[in-house]
């Protein structure tokens, strides 16, 4: 059973599923995403354990929570989540460099973070997406067309494409903020950490996975057979099977 709330003002929305024993798990969606793209994947982590999505600020049910969209904002209303309890982190794309930033931010109650090929737009080798003085708003349709292609963007309901537009403030801010705030050293993160990216991953991808392994003490990858860069949408089954067997995780069942 699925519940859903955004019970305090000021409040990012959540929904929390499953129960059981061991650490619970927060599932960190990417930019223009929101939980609802981590569903799949949640339906299939929380026979046995708590798990919990949330539409990050300035996305979906926490659209009307204002900026700042920076990377504290989001640690805020990361840390807002955790009980006390050995918690694991998975995000996805930019959820994952948030999820790393967690890692070393919030310290131990962070028990492990796992990663599907999250950005590291900080490095010089990232490839610049188009840096006009584009309205936000048209910077997010370029996004998403960029990312599903024209034909699908171009069928999806008025409705939504207006409200993926609408995230276009949170979506530059973020990014903006990603890559100049980046202030984190990856070595620091004490907790095991799981990469995983899929076979069809971008150059780019491949070589964030690479950097991140060889960066953290305890870091090992997963390539999800058949998966680009929406594996936990479109292969959730693997990508499940390799959270479900992640150290922090399977030790305790």
């Amino acid at each position: 059973m699925t519940s859903g709330r955004a019970d305090r003002p000021g409040r990012v929305w959540t929904a929390v599923s499953g129960e059981g024993p061991g650490p619970k798990v927060i599932l960190i969606h990417g930019s223009l995403d929101r939980s609802a793209g981590l569903l799949r994947l949640a339906r299939r982590l929380d026979l046995d354990r708590r798990v919990v999505r949330y539409d990050r600020r300035g996305y979906g049910r926490s659209r009307h929570l204002g900026g700042p969209f920076d990377l504290r904002a989001h640690l805020g209303d990361l840390s807002s989540l955790l009980d006390g309890a050995p918690t694991v982190l998975f995000g996805h794309s930019f959820g994952g460099a948030l999820a790393l930033a967690a890692a070393i931010d919030l310290g131990p109650t962070i028990a492990g973070v796992a990663v599907y090929e999250p950005p590291m737009i900080w490095e010089p080798w990232w490839p610049r997406a188009n840096q006009d003085q584009s309205p936000p708003e048209d910077v997010a349709e370029a996004f998403m067309r960029r990312l599903i292609g024209d034909q699908r963007w171009d069928r999806l309901g008025a409705a939504t494409r207006r409200a993926r537009r609408s995230e276009g403030p949170a979506l530059v801010a973020e990014l903006e903020s990603l890559g100049r705030e980046w202030r984190w050293d990856l070595g620091a993160v004490r907790c095991p950490v799981l990469v995983i990216r899929g076979a069809l991953a971008r150059e780019h991808h491949q070589r964030a996975a690479d950097e991140i392994i060889a960066s953290c003490r305890d870091a090992n990858l997963v390539v999800v057979e058949g998966a680009g860069h929406f594996g936990p949408n479109t292969h959730p089954d693997l990508v499940a099977a390799a959270i479900g067997g992640f150290a922090p995780l399977s030790a305790a069942q």
